[in-house]
């Protein structure tokens, strides 16, 4: 009886300890669910501020070409001097007819030393010197600008004798590897190559455009594809992406890597590359079943007329260049229902000039506010197009023969597109995204291009009897995404494009089946150095490291819209108290910033907690403040302007800046801030654009030093 009890207890005793110890299993499990939620979350939210601040800035390349828009359609230069500011901003992007290209990169005068201890080229390549240039690269040695001029002029024949939409067929080799953006981190190439191994007869490789542009190594990673391109060309293909654009090229950094890689030469270098860009084929087509283009497509999208473009006519996708219509074949001209003008005629007949005045006689009368519009475009595109017409001095030369020219011929009696409908099949296939909603719309959050749905990809895989699209162009946090059922793939191949441990890279393989197989990787030396008791708190340690970074870039961001915030506050502001509640602060800073963020989640990170719930918003403002050295004079809306139109102005000042010498003089930037704030609506006296000269004019020498700028200018987190 005693012994019962005693194991009765023992039991019960026991049932408890269990039952305890499932209850703080199943605690555990639940604090380490909502941990893991709430890291997601947070994951979640870094990344929309990413790419919501990404994005933002494409839309501001787009208003810079509506600035040179403006510029070419309404500006009335006054003097001589901005007639040639504005003649040489236009000129900067023109092309240079073969002879003279081929002159202007003349890479045969340029010597080598015997000192120079890099690789050596010599045509045509052998798999050794793509092995020399891997090492020499990652050893961060340079290649001769000889070498990069060789290499480009005979790249620039290659292309152009390759058609729009290059075809790939997995019969000749086991399979096919298709990369995404890999945006100048030559870290990632080297990955794909190290895992997947280097382009061979038996391994092709399809690189799906936007090779340039964000990283620093851009100009090694097109040396390597163009270097493998010209030793396989029936196992590499490289298709064009929306970055292989000299206007972009001006915002996000190529431009800036080349002339300061290469100080005496890059002004070579960069015109070779812009002409072999415009050269770089479209798309590619896998065993005729998978297509592979760098954004996506629209409701207009024409395989047909996309073949059969001149697609070395569009330098830059960004500006769309009104075609002369007196210099098009005549016989074009009636098959399109088009003739020529009077007007035109006489415009051809009369001597050139360099004014760009209007005539005075020549004008309606201003009371006829669309006449006279119409009237001052078509005088101000006249006088452009004859400043350019001064410059291309070889307009008779003869040009070669090409794929793309030869297929013009072909079809001459077939339907001839316009200008614009060719443009904007280039648009849409550099520059298009998907969405989960049916139809096809405009895409405003870049700028350029469109929103495809599902419906869309329906039709057009239909019609071109295709099984489903590959495309690029936008980071994804695993390096691919499905969608459209399926039907649509993204690879993006820059690992941690936002910053280190912000997402993975990744590239695909198709075999004869054409199932895709995938390999993601991240290029992060950081993570290779941890111990192991630091990687167990890694993720966490990473996700506050790229959270962090992410609120900075979206405290700048919030800075440079600082007059256009307080009045949307003061809106909510009746009583004129100086606070507003935390809810109206966020329907507020949506309103003005436009971001698609969830402000309400993100208010801790970027308001101090309040007793009452309401933000005095005036106080929270001069948090976010610029950090005081040789401004203090300047009026505080002009800096504001000055930081939210940064990019516009870099941009700006790299046309400026012919010689590349990141300088330029006290009156061209008095120039660009008068053509750019008169676009922009900003009313700045002449007083006040030279108090900003002399004011970031460090060592007073009488230019402006830009890189000094947009240091002068930089944003910084005040301690509290």
């Amino acid at each position: 009886m005693g012994s019962g009890g005693s194991v009765n207890v023992r039991y019960k005793y026991s049932l408890q300890k269990s039952e305890n110890a499932f209850k703080a299993a199943v605690l555990i499990q639940q604090w380490y669910r909502r941990h893991v939620a709430r890291l997601e979350m947070r994951r979640r939210c870094t990344w929309r501020i990413f790419q919501s601040i990404e994005y933002a800035s494409e839309q501001d390349q787009i208003k810079l070409h509506n600035f040179f828009s403006y510029l070419m359609d309404q500006f009335t230069p006054s003097s001589s001097k901005e007639r040639d500011f504005i003649s040489r901003m236009f000129i900067s992007g023109e092309s240079y007819k073969e002879a003279e290209l081929e002159k202007y990169c003349d890479y045969e005068s340029i010597e080598v030393p015997d000192s120079y201890t890099g690789p050596r080229l010599s045509f045509p390549l052998l798999p050794d010197h793509a092995t020399a240039l891997l090492e020499a690269f990652q050893q961060k040695q340079q290649l001769h600008a000889r070498y990069v001029l060789n290499l480009l002029h005979e790249t620039r024949k290659h292309l152009k004798q390759l058609p729009n939409i290059s075809h790939v067929s997995t019969c000749y080799s086991e399979e096919v590897t298709v990369c995404g953006d890999l945006h100048g981190q030559l870290d990632d190439l080297f990955l794909i190559f190290y895992k997947n191994g280097l382009p061979s007869p038996s391994k092709s490789y399809v690189f799906n455009g936007d090779f340039v542009d964000r990283g620093k190594q851009s100009l090694e990673i097109l040396v390597i594809l163009f270097a493998f391109l010209l030793i396989y060309p029936k196992e590499v293909y490289l298709n064009r992406g929306n970055h292989e654009d000299h206007m972009v090229n001006l915002r996000y950094g190529f431009t800036k890597e080349v002339m300061q890689k290469y100080k005496v030469h890059g002004k070579k270098i960069l015109k070779m590359f812009q002409n072999v860009f415009c050269w770089l084929p479209l798309a590619t087509l896998i065993d005729q079943k998978v297509l592979v283009i760098h954004g996506g497509i629209s409701d207009t999208t024409d395989l047909d007329m996309l073949e059969k473009i001149q697609r070395d006519k569009f330098i830059s996708v960004l500006r769309l260049k009104k075609r002369k219509e007196s210099s098009r074949n005549p016989e074009i001209q009636a098959i399109n229902g088009e003739s020529k003008s009077s007007s035109d005629t006489a415009g051809n007949e009369a001597a050139p000039r360099l004014s760009l005045q209007p005539q005075s006689a020549q004008a309606p009368s201003t009371a006829n506010r669309l006449e006279f519009s119409r009237w001052l475009r078509q005088t101000v595109q006249e006088q452009i197009d004859t400043c350019r017409r001064l410059v291309d001095i070889s307009e008779s030369e003869p040009e070669e023969l090409t794929y793309s020219s030869m297929v013009s011929l072909k079809d001459v009696d077939e339907r001839c597109w316009t200008h614009q409908e060719e443009w904007k099949q280039i648009l849409d296939v550099l520059w298009s995204d998907p969405m989960p909603q049916e139809g096809c719309r405009e895409n405003k959050v870049r700028g350029g291009g469109c929103y495809f749905g599902p419906d869309v990809t329906e039709k057009f895989l239909e019609k071109y009897s295709l099984q489903f699209l590959i495309r690029s162009h936008e980071c994804k946090q695993e390096g691919y995404e499905f969608c459209h059922n399926r039907k649509v793939l993204t690879i993006f191949s820059a690992s941690n494009y936002y910053e280190i441990g912000s997402n993975r890279g990744a590239y695909v393989k198709l075999g004869p089946d054409l199932i895709p197989h995938f390999v993601q990787y991240q290029a992060n030396k950081t993570a290779h150095m941890l111990t192991m008791t630091q990687r167990q708190g890694f993720p966490v340690a990473l996700i506050s490291r790229v959270e962090e970074s992410a609120f900075r870039a979206l405290r700048e961001k919030l800075f440079a819209h600082t007059s256009a915030l307080i009045s949307a506050f003061k809106a909510y502001d009746g009583d004129n108290t100086g606070k507003i509640t935390l809810s109206n602060w966020a329907t507020a800073v949506e309103s003005v910033l436009r971001l698609g963020l969830p402000w309400r989640m993100l208010r801790p990170q970027l308001v101090r907690s309040t007793e009452d719930g309401m933000l005095e918003y005036k106080s929270w403002l001069d948090d976010l403040a610029m950090e005081q050295r040789s401004q203090e004079h300047i009026q505080s809306s002009l800096l504001e302007v000055i930081y939210r139109n940064r990019s516009n102005l870099e941009t700006i000042f790299r046309i400026i800046d012919r010689d590349h010498s990141g300088l330029i003089s006290f009156e061209e930037f008095q120039q660009t801030w008068k053509l750019f704030s008169s676009h922009m609506n900003i009313g700045l006296t002449d007083d006040g654009i030279n108090d900003l000269v002399r004011s970031i004019d460090f060592n007073k020498d009488g230019n402006i030093d830009f890189n000094e700028f947009l240091e002068a200018f930089r944003l910084v987190k005040q301690c509290p």
